[in-house]
């Protein structure tokens, strides 16, 4: 099996760490793990859109899997979930409310037939 295909059996994100052989602090993976490991997932996407995957050994490309996972991770050691906004509800979360249709009718705007 390749990197990429044993990462895609991994459950947790613990897994992930210990499979990358990536130290952690319990307490920040309990907290952001979904928001880890979808960031890791974003990294991941853009390198094999600029193509940093072609090319490499087994070696190469699970040191880079781990040097996303350690960006991500750094990204919610130094942030929250909230702050990041990786998720559809906390994007929704911030964005201004639409005021509710008005079922007023000022008398002035009334005609008499």
């Amino acid at each position: 099996m390749s990197v990429l295909q044993d990462l895609g059996q991994l459950s947790s994100a613990e897994d992930f760490f210990n499979y990358l052989d990536l130290p952690f602090e319990p307490t920040v993976v309990q907290v952001s793990r979904l928001h880890i490991l979808r960031r890791m997932g974003q990294y991941l996407k853009g390198s094999e859109i600029d193509g940093a995957f072609e090319g490499l050994s087994e070696e190469q490309i699970k040191t880079l899997c781990r040097d996303h996972l350690d960006q991500a991770y750094q990204d919610f050691v130094a942030s929250t979930p909230i702050q990041e906004r990786l998720f559809k509800v906390h994007k929704e979360a911030i964005e201004p409310k639409q005021e509710p249709a008005s079922n007023f009718v000022p008398l002035d705007s009334l005609k008499v037939v």
